[in-house]
């Protein structure tokens, strides 16, 4: 006969037993001794309930975890596998046509390893989360709070009369009323332009100093409400965040960037264009993804594209956003350190992350010359040192001449500001798609008989008419013509 496991029992089943047990002993047993046997069943009956849940649940948390362990071994051992296969693949001697498929293939299966990565890394972490419930209601369970004795029933004593709070209206003041809707229809009005398409984007040159020689552009976005209205992004984009509709300005953005990109490309002077992603972007594995098959897309005009990530953003990105920014690099994107607050860099680890850009404020590189002693090395050889690395540092938000002195004092080859230009709509036909060139049409040649070829096979050119024989006349006839 098999042996009856205690851990495969319901805890359903002990608490049943429990009770069944003390309701057959105050059945049969008399008196008192039946209804104390009887409580003890059932309270033995509910304790070994609570025992088996817990076990069973434990137990099922462990399974879980050691799953989730076991896909994470697999995972790990996937990448490595990808690594080795993009490393074999490099090697390979393929034309450039043949190795695109394979590529983007290879960066695809990159970015479905690092989403499941982060699938597996919300789990765990609402595991965790479970867990940590569990512990604090069995922590109140062990340890309840102790009851406030009852009181006996003596006669009150005698206390002062309480006096009444003044009441307060529950009404809100219709000022804020009128705000809160005139919040909610802005914010209805942001999200239908947006789902509209009503994204403009507006191009400020970035130079080079001194010779202020326009050598690209960053893409500011702004957002037509109206004819006569026309957002910035410090007007709109908290409410699009709040909305989750930040991917999706972004993919707008971008298409817009690559388009302007492109007829970039078919001018001289190897000019390009910036641009900017969300918050939410960046935090989001899949929202990159997304954004990096847009890039695959138009890989013929990205070498016409820089992608600015803010500073703190960079410092903190995930392993699988990590991967998806090694896989753009990799394709031929370049990065723009953003935001900058720290001018604490490694150029080395930046050039091989793809970043050819770094992005400071004016006002932040004069506060540092000036004193302000945050970096080992001085600001005045910052832009050698990054230098070194193949990385240009651009001063931005420079306002005035006096400011654009400065930073030619400092080194600095690039500026953009407001004294340079401000930002300026782009022209509809840049994004116009471009035409076909037609075939020039062929010019009738009038049929010429060609002479035998040479021996060495050259055609000779068509033999030219004769010119009229010209009729002499003597001298003394011009003289005497002239005399008469």
């Amino acid at each position: 006969m098999a042996r009856i496991r205690l851990s495969a029992l319901s805890p359903a089943a002990s608490g049943v037993a429990g009770f069944s047990l003390g309701a057959a002993a105050m059945l049969l047993l008399p008196g008192n001794l039946a209804n104390a046997i009887g409580l003890l069943s059932a309270g033995l009956g509910l304790a070994g309930a609570a025992a088996l849940a817990r076990r069973n649940s434990a137990r099922e948390r462990e399974q879980l975890l050691a799953a989730i362990g076991e896909v994470k071994v697999r995972l790990a051992t996937n990448t490595i596998r990808v690594d080795a296969m993009a490393k074999r693949f490099d090697q390979l001697p393929m034309a450039e046509a043949d190795a695109a498929p394979a590529k983007a293939m290879l960066n695809e299966l990159t970015a479905e390893v690092g989403l499941l990565g982060d699938l597996l890394q919300q789990v765990a972490t609402t595991l965790g989360e479970h867990d940590d419930q569990l512990s604090r209601i069995e922590g109140r369970l062990a340890n309840p709070q102790p009851q406030p004795a009852r009181l006996a029933a003596f006669a009150p004593e005698r206390t002062e009369p309480r006096v009444p709070e003044p009441l307060t209206a529950s009404r809100q003041d219709p000022g804020e009323i009128a705000q809160l809707r005139a919040a909610e229809e802005r914010a209805a009005l942001i999200s239908e332009a947006l789902a509209k398409g009503q994204v403009e984007v507006h191009l400020q040159p970035i130079v080079s100093l001194p010779q202020r020689r326009t050598r690209g552009y960053e893409a500011l976005v702004r957002l037509r409400l109206d004819e006569k209205t026309l957002l910035l992004p410090s007007e709109f984009l908290t409410t699009i965040e709040e909305r989750g509709f930040g991917p999706t300005l972004d993919a707008l953005v971008l298409t817009r960037a690559l388009a302007i990109a492109r007829h970039l490309g078919s001018k001289p002077g190897e000019l390009f264009v910036s641009c900017n992603f969300s918050a939410a972007t960046w935090n989001s594995s899949r929202a990159l993804a997304a954004l990096s098959r847009i890039l695959e897309k138009y890989h013929d005009h990205i070498g016409n594209l820089v992608i600015e990530v803010p500073q703190r953003v960079f410092r903190s990105l995930e392993p699988a956003s990590l991967g998806l920014l090694g896989a753009m690099s990799a394709g031929g994107v370049r990065f723009a350190l953003d935001h900058v607050s720290d001018l604490r860099f490694d150029p080395v680890s930046l050039h091989d992350r793809g970043v050819r850009f770094v992005k400071a404020s004016a006002a932040l590189l004069l506060a540092e010359a000036r004193g302000s002693k945050l970096v080992d090395i001085a600001v005045g050889d910052l832009a050698t040192q990054l230098a070194r690395g193949s990385i240009q540092l651009v001063a931005e938000e420079v306002e005035d001449d006096p400011m654009v002195a400065d930073m030619l004092d400092l080194g600095i080859g690039f500026g953009q500001g407001i004294v340079f230009s401000p930002p300026r709509p782009v022209r509809p036909e840049v994004f116009a798609e471009p035409q076909p060139e037609a075939a020039p049409a062929a010019i009738p040649t009038p049929a010429v008989a060609l002479a035998p070829p040479a021996s060495a096979e050259v055609v000779e050119h068509p033999a030219m008419a004769t010119p009229p024989a010209v009729k002499r006349v003597p001298f003394r006839d011009i003289l005497r013509r002239a005399t008469a």
